[in-house]
């Protein structure tokens, strides 16, 4: 049996997650062309490298069939219930960073925080007759994060693209959604919430707690992190 290293197939988190390993004596790169999912890892025994979507590697971790994987904080949060039972987090990466946010439309001169949101809300239920919408593909974060803040008067909206633009086509009242520059946001008269913030993320390396290890895939592990360890008190 090999260690499986699952890495996302295709793009920056893909390029930089080969840099970031690189950076740390492991040759991880694709192999054959760009249309096969196939990859090699050079500089330690016994590990095979699984190509795979950002978004399918906290599934294959969590079901245990792969070892070791590389996706974003926020996949992982949002896609397994209970996930820290499941998964452990072994080490921020660096890059990939996005926070996730509600943010609001801008003429909301009197909505600034969260509890301005719930108030907002109720008034809107109020005048409206139906709860203020929230658009985003973050329904288990976004419902989490307002439920501790104590926000209830709200519905959320599904969003799988272009959820800045939900506010200007009437289709939602605000919106919960991932931002790196905030440009989007701003061209959209959109502001974030002052303490609007639900979950900082990265592409974060993580290890499955549910798959199966033998004495070769320990042995593996055991060098892997090894390799990691050296590079931090470097």
């Amino acid at each position: 049996m090999t260690l499986k290293l699952g890495i996302p197939s295709k793009g920056r988190l893909m390029e930089k997650s080969f840099d970031w390993f690189a950076a740390r004596g492991l040759d991880i790169r694709r192999t054959g062309s760009e249309r096969e999912y196939a990859g090699a890892v050079g500089g330690i025994e016994g590990v095979d490298l699984v190509l795979l979507s950002a978004g399918e590697i906290p599934r294959e971790l969590a079901a245990g069939r792969i070892h070791l994987g590389v996706t974003g904080s926020d996949l992982v949060r949002e896609r397994i219930p209970g996930w820290a039972g499941r998964i452990e987090e072994l080490s921020p990466m660096g890059f990939g960073q996005a926070d996730l946010i509600i943010a609001v439309p801008r003429c909301w001169v009197d909505v600034d925080s969260v509890d301005d949101l719930d108030a907002a809300a109720a008034a809107f239920r109020r005048e409206h007759g139906h709860r203020l919408r929230i658009a985003t593909k973050y329904h288990r974060l976004v419902r989490d994060f307002l439920r501790d803040a104590g926000v209830a008067d709200y519905q959320l909206v599904d969003s799988q693209g272009a959820t800045e633009g939900t506010v200007k086509n009437l289709t939602a009242e605000a919106i919960a959604d991932i931002t790196s520059t905030g440009e989007t946001l701003r061209a959209n008269h959109l502001k974030i919430l002052s303490d609007g913030l639900i979950h900082r993320s990265q592409a974060t390396l993580f290890k499955s707690r549910t798959a199966l290890w033998d004495e070769a895939e320990k042995a593996a592990y055991a060098e892997f992190t090894s390799r990691l360890s050296r590079f931090r008190k470097g």
